[in-house]
C-alpha cells in the first residue's frame, strides 16, 4: 500500500509538471529520478545510482547509459531515459546495444510517463525485442504495482524476477491479441467459431455476417459479466447493510422512553446548546441505555444514560471514543459533567 501511494503521489507530479518540464534532463531529475529513489535506491549514493554509466561498443568509446542501479557492487538495472513526450518505439535499439554490454539482466526504458522493463529470454545477454513489463505511471493497476514492487530494494531476486518475466511477458501479448481480436476480428478467429455453429460453407457473405456476430457476442458477453459483477458486489453489499442494520436496530415493541429519560435529554441538551444548535443534538433509545447522539450518527456519540436500573449511571467519551461509566444519583448530577460533555463536542467538531 505504501509503493502504491508513492507511485500516486509521483504521478500526481508527473501530471502538474509535465508541461513546464522542456527538456530531457528535467524529466530525468523530475520524474525518472523520484522514481528510482521509491524504488529503494539512494539517486545521491554513487554506489547504488551511478548517472552517465559508461557502456562501451567495442571500438566505439564513450557511449553511456542514463543511469547504472547497483547492488553489492554489481549492476542490476541500466535506465535510458527519453523527454516525456518523445515516442519509446524509436528508442528502443539503444538501449539494445547498451544490455548487450553490461552485466545487468534487466533494462528500463522510460520518458517518465511510460515505464518499459526488458530482459533477456529468448537469448541470454540478448535484450528481448518487447518488454516483459509495461505500464503508464498516471493509470497504474494493483497487479503492476506489485510486480513494479519486485524491483524493490528490500525484495531485489533476479532468479525470481526473471522466472515470472516469462508470465508475465507472454499474457501481456496474449491479452493484446485478445483485445485486439475483440475490437477486429480476424478471419482465422471468425472461422474458428463460424465453423462451429454454420453448418453450410463458409463464403464471403457468410464469413462477413459472422465477423459482425463474433464482434456482438463478445461485447455482449463481456457486458453480461460485468453487470454480474456489479450485482454480485451489490448484493453483497446490501446483505451486509441489512445485517448491520439489524444489529443495530432494536425491537421497537421492547423499548419504552421515560419522562425520566426525556428530561435527561433536556439537561444534556441545555448544556451543550453552547457548542452546537439543539437540531444536531440526537437522542436514540435502545433496550440497554438512552444514547445522545451528534447528527444523529451512532458513530458519534455524546453521551448514554443508563436510569431503568437500580443503580444511575452516565457513559462519557473521550477523543478515542472510550466509554467511561460514572455513577448519579439523580439526572441533576448530569451537570456535573458539564465540561467531558462539551469537550466531546469539540472533539468530534475537530474531526
Amino acid at each position: 500500500m505504501e509503493l502504491f501511494n508513492q507511485l500516486k503521489g509521483l504521478a500526481d507530479k508527473v501530471e502538474q509538471l509535465k508541461e513546464q518540464i522542456q527538456t530531457e534532463e528535467s524529466t530525468k531529475h523530475a520524474f525518472t529520478l523520484p522514481f528510482i529513489n521509491i524504488l529503494g535506491y539512494d539517486a545521491f549514493n554513487p554506489t547504488e545510482v551511478i548517472p552517465e554509466f559508461t557502456a562501451d561498443l567495442g571500438l566505439k568509446k564513450g557511449e553511456k547509459v542514463d543511469y547504472a542501479v547497483f547492488q553489492n557492487g554489481e549492476p542490476i538495472l541500466i535506465v535510458e531515459c527519453k523527454h516525456w513526450k518523445q515516442d519509446l518505439n524509436v528508442h528502443n535499439s539503444q538501449l539494445f546495444r547498451y544490455f548487450h554490454v553490461t552485466k545487468t539482466r534487466f533494462a528500463l526504458l522510460t520518458n517518465g510517463i511510460t515505464y518499459r522493463f526488458y530482459t533477456d529470454l529468448e537469448e541470454t545477454n540478448k535484450m528481448d525485442e518487447k518488454p516483459f513489463l509495461e505500464f503508464d505511471i498516471t493509470n497504474l493497476k494493483e497487479t503492476t504495482v506489485k510486480e513494479i514492487e519486485k524491483f524493490h530494494k528490500s525484495k531485489f531476486d533476479v532468479c525470481k524476477i526473471v522466472d515470472n518475466a516469462s508470465n508475465l511477458k507472454y499474457t501481456r501479448e496474449i491479452k493484446s491479441i485478445i483485445d485486439q481480436e475483440l475490437h477486429s476480428p480476424s478471419s482465422e478467429f471468425v472461422r474458428l467459431f463460424a465453423g462451429r455453429t454454420y453448418g453450410g460453407r463458409l463464403t464471403s457473405n457468410v464469413m462477413e455476417e459472422f465477423t459482425d456476430l463474433v464482434e456482438k457476442a463478445f461485447s455482449q458477453i463481456i457486458s453480461e459479466k460485468v453487470n454480474d459483477r456489479l450485482n454480485s458486489a451489490l448484493t453483497k453489499e446490501e446483505e451486509k447493510q441489512k445485517i448491520e442494520e439489524q444489529i443495530e436496530e432494536e425491537p421497537k415493541s421492547k423499548i419504552e422512553t421515560t419522562e425520566e429519560e426525556l428530561e435527561a435529554y433536556q439537561i444534556v441538551v441545555a448544556i451543550l446548546r453552547r457548542k452546537l444548535p439543539k437540531e444536531r443534538i440526537v437522542h436514540r433509545d435502545t433496550q440497554s441505555y438512552f444514547g445522545i447522539l451528534l447528527d444523529d450518527n451512532n458513530r458519534k456519540p455524546l453521551c448514554r444514560l443508563h436510569l431503568n436500573g437500580s443503580k444511575k449511571y452516565i457513559s462519557l467519551f473521550d477523543r478515542d471514543r472510550k466509554e467511561t461509566k460514572e455513577p448519579i444519583e439523580t439526572i441533576d448530577d448530569i451537570y456535573k459533567f458539564e465540561e467531558q460533555l462539551l469537550q466531546t463536542a469539540d472533539n468530534y467538531d475537530e474531526e
